[in-house]
């Protein structure tokens, strides 16, 4: 095992405990802007401490790296995320690295861990949606997004792409939030439809093969019987019938009589 390998494993837990902080952290003063100013120090503290932690993160991996350059071109998006203000809210997708832990805990197969990334996925994509759009629309002149909970209703539709129009973006931060929302729902949705469709693909080839097993044992089990019979038939010896018709020299001597 690398280095860099050693390094991920060690740090997988705590970099997911500190994107839940900073889940927590960043959305206390979007869902509570009324909460005391003690609260919004702490919140703001906590993510200043996070993103510290992240970025910490990246150097020390870019710094294990064999190939840096190879390293940094794998991970642009960790590295647009610390960048740019904008993307700060896709940071919070480190919490997928619990993912491993839960596989360990006794998901197994590729559909499983398929279901638990798109459910947990969808969750945290939610969340940070909803906390983005919120956060860039609640100050807006003319957006109809002003608290969390319309945050939330207005992810939900996008994600879904029902889009009912009654809430949108009208800011440039809040509309780049709905097109990243809108094209991870069609891969989110064409996700679980794959996944469905392989389930039901899988459910057929099993009945058929199950059919198919119970007929070829059908067709030995009669072959067998076959076999026997004809093994019976021909060890069983010719019948001896009394009434038989005299042979042509006993009819001979009886008629020189």
């Amino acid at each position: 095992m690398s280095r860099l390998d050693r390094w991920q494993q060690r740090t997988e837990l705590p970099l997911v405990g500190a994107a839940l902080a900073f889940l927590v952290a960043y959305a206390v003063p979007i869902a509570a802007p009324d909460a005391p100013d003690a609260v919004q120090r702490t919140a703001q503290a906590v993510v200043g401490v996070t993103w510290a932690a992240f970025w910490v993160d990246y150097a020390v991996r870019l710094a294990l790296a064999p190939d840096r350059r190879a390293f940094a071109r794998r991970n642009l998006v960790d590295l647009a995320v610390l960048v740019l203000p904008l993307l700060r809210p896709l940071r919070l997708l480190r919490v997928l690295a619990v993912l491993s832990v839960l596989n360990r805990a006794g998901v197994h197969g590729l559909r499983g861990r398929v279901v638990l990334y798109v459910t947990v996925g969808t969750a945290l994509l939610l969340t940070a949606a909803a906390l983005a759009v919120t956060d860039a629309e609640r100050a807006a002149v003319g957006s109809p997004i002003q608290n969390l909970g319309d945050g939330f209703w207005w992810a939900v539709t996008t994600m879904t792409t029902v889009g009912y129009g009654d809430t949108y973006p009208v800011t440039t931060t809040g509309r780049a939030v709905a097109v990243a929302l809108m094209l991870a729902g069609i891969a989110l949705l064409g996700t679980v439809t794959a996944t469905l469709a392989s389930w039901l693909v899988d459910r057929v080839a099993e009945e058929g093969e199950a059919e198919q097993t119970a007929t070829r044992a059908q067709v030995a089990e009669l072959a067998r019987e076959v076999a026997e019979l004809r093994k019976a038939l021909a060890h069983e010896p010719a019948p001896v019938h009394d009434d038989a018709p005299p042979s042509g020299a006993e009819e001979r001597g009886v008629g020189r009589r």
